[in-house]
């Protein structure tokens, strides 16, 4: 059978991974506070804007003081406890604040076309500010997708180089890509794989759109240059993705030539036993529920490549959720540091894991595996789910007490010298 030829178990260790002595001692410092559970930051035209999962966007002003920008929080489904649902992703059109707009990605009650057995929408929504706030009466629905279980809810929402939005979708919940609203793919050695099936639906995909245009019956432009143009989804951009939380755009020498390019950076959420970091190419197919990191998922041996002989793409970045050094249970993306307070970083990818432990992780950007090591870090809350950057380059971190929606202990907080 075509599907599995290069049939193949674990492709090798992980990525190598070691504490380093060298790194500078990091700490950090509140940039801003009071959140229930930060998920996002937007940084544009000298404004700081931070997404809070219950559903409100607060503006950040002098010495950390915060005011609501949007109210979502009857707009989004009741949420309880440790949630994937809620406000998810926030990014500020490229031209903003001359093109006012902000791009929302919010789980909404089930709508139209959102079968009854299903947990939610995922609405991807354009809001226009109108003074200090983005006024709730502008809100246009760009894209909704019907979502059948409450988890893998991805959230990302980013504007690449050429003004593009790319947009993180999860494949659909529940374990191993199976159950209620799962297709079934070509792999038959495991259940459902919306992740490997482009032609059922969106999820486990990243999508890219061009919200300043409109076309096809669509709220949004499709890109000619997308790689499925005869696809009934043509928004998909790469696919193979179990839950990606968080990516972004990032020079990086990837090429022989060592010259720079604008690379998509992806971090992935593992199932049972790896979590991974992707460079993403258009195109590209990233493997779930075939292949979780560089192994197969499920059994013992495994494809590499689809039936028509597309390869299975490994992660730049795996690690396991047991050992010592590099491991967790979450990862979650990050970018490569171009600021000045950590000169020792500059040029090196900082992300972490959900269970951040006192610790976030640095790999550099070389070949196909990226060397990867643990970074102590002072003063971090337990919980890290996202990162972004100021307008200097600094790096952010969005953090706190609670695994849950639970208390007001959430804040935003930049790395800086310990």
């Amino acid at each position: 059978m075509a599907a599995f030829a290069g049939c193949a178990g674990d492709s090798g260790e992980t990525t190598p991974t070691r504490v380093s002595t060298d790194d500078p001692r990091v700490g950090v410092e509140t940039v801003a506070s009071g959140f229930v559970s930060p998920v996002d930051v937007a940084v544009g035209g000298g404004e700081t804007f931070v997404a809070d999962q219950p559903g409100r966007l607060h503006r950040v002003g002098e010495g950390g003081a915060t005011d609501v920008a949007l109210d979502l929080r009857d707009a989004i489904v009741s949420l309880s406890g440790y949630e994937e649902r809620g406000l998810l992703g926030v990014a500020l059109h490229p031209d903003f604040p001359e093109t006012p707009r902000l791009y929302v990605r919010y789980s909404a009650p089930r709508r139209d076309g959102t079968p009854e057995d299903y947990s939610h929408t995922f609405v991807l929504a354009e809001f226009t500010r109108t003074g200090g706030a983005f006024d709730r009466g502008s809100e246009r629905t760009v894209l909704e997708i019907p979502q059948p279980q409450s988890n893998h809810n991805a959230g990302s929402v980013v504007f690449g180089p050429a003004g593009y939005l790319y947009v993180g979708v999860g494949d659909g919940g529940g374990s191993g890509d199976s159950g209620r609203g799962h297709a079934d793919d070509w792999y038959g050695a495991n259940a459902g794989g919306n992740g490997q099936d482009t032609d059922a639906n969106r999820l486990g995909s990243i999508l890219r759109i061009d919200v300043d245009e409109r076309g096809a019956g669509k709220p949004y432009g499709v890109p000619t240059e997308n790689p499925l143009p005869d696809s009934p989804y043509p928004e998909q951009y790469a696919w193979g993705f179990r839950n990606p939380w968080r990516f972004g755009f990032d020079d990086i020498d990837s090429t022989a030539a060592g010259e720079q390019a604008e690379t998509l950076v992806a971090a992935d959420v593992g199932q049972n036993r790896y979590e991974e970091v992707n460079a993403v190419e258009k195109g590209g197919n990233y493997g779930w529920n075939v292949r979780e990191g560089r192994h197969c998922y499920g059994s013992e041996s495994c494809p590499t490549e689809t039936p028509d002989g597309a390869p299975l793409v490994d992660p730049v970045v795996e690690y396991p959720h047991e050992g010592d050094g590099v491991s967790g249970v979450s990862v979650v993306g990050g970018s490569v540091y171009r600021g000045d307070a950590l000169s020792a970083l500059r040029g090196e990818y900082v992300f972490g894991d959900w269970n951040a432990q006192g610790r976030l992780f640095v790999a550099t950007p070389d070949g196909d595996r990226w060397p990867t090591r643990v970074l102590p870090v002072d003063g971090l809350d337990p919980y890290l789910t996202a990162f972004g950057s100021d307008s200097s380059g600094e790096l952010l971190a969005c953090t706190s007490q609670s695994g849950g929606l639970s208390g007001t202990s959430g804040r935003v907080v930049r790395l800086v010298p310990a």
